[in-house]
């Protein structure tokens, strides 16, 4: 059936949501499960800034994709625990770019987000995550209601 899955993860609920049912799906079909989480450029002086203010020998920690690394490694510990093949991979940018690119790098057969954003004229004027991968996956979609 599916042999790679990948869902994407910023840590809100409906997300989080989207990650419990991609890995009860990987284990009952016993998929690999890719994780991805996006993140925005950082500047360089904005980590100077917080570098300074944390302790020594905490400061390597400080970096543009600290949030992300969490939130990856939260959604990794669950899988794990379900016993599932997991992967994590933090990217920079757009959040369907980054799904839409893991889901075409690891040879993935289904890619699965959450509804959030999908309802209403919003998504025709600020474009929405699912709404995008839906139009632009190189494998199936499936859309969970997480709402």
């Amino acid at each position: 059936m599916f042999k790679s899955v990948v869902v994407g993860t910023d840590g809100s609920a409906t997300a989080s949501e989207a990650v419990r049912q991609s890995i009860d799906l990987a284990r009952k079909v016993g998929a690999k499960l890719n994780l991805v989480s996006a993140f925005e450029p950082i500047s360089n002086q904005r980590l100077r800034d917080e570098s300074r203010g944390a302790p020594e020998d905490l400061q390597w920690m400080i970096n543009p994709r600290e949030d992300v690394d969490a939130t990856l490694s939260e959604a990794a510990k669950s899988a794990k625990e379900a016993d599932v093949d997991v992967e994590t991979f933090a990217r920079q940018g757009d959040p369907a770019d980054a799904i839409l690119d893991v889901a075409e790098e690891q040879g993935s057969d289904l890619i699965i987000v959450g509804n959030r954003g999908m309802t209403g004229a919003k998504r025709f004027l600020l474009g929405s995550v699912p709404n995008k991968v839906s139009h632009h996956a190189p494998c199936s979609v499936l859309i969970i209601r997480t709402t």
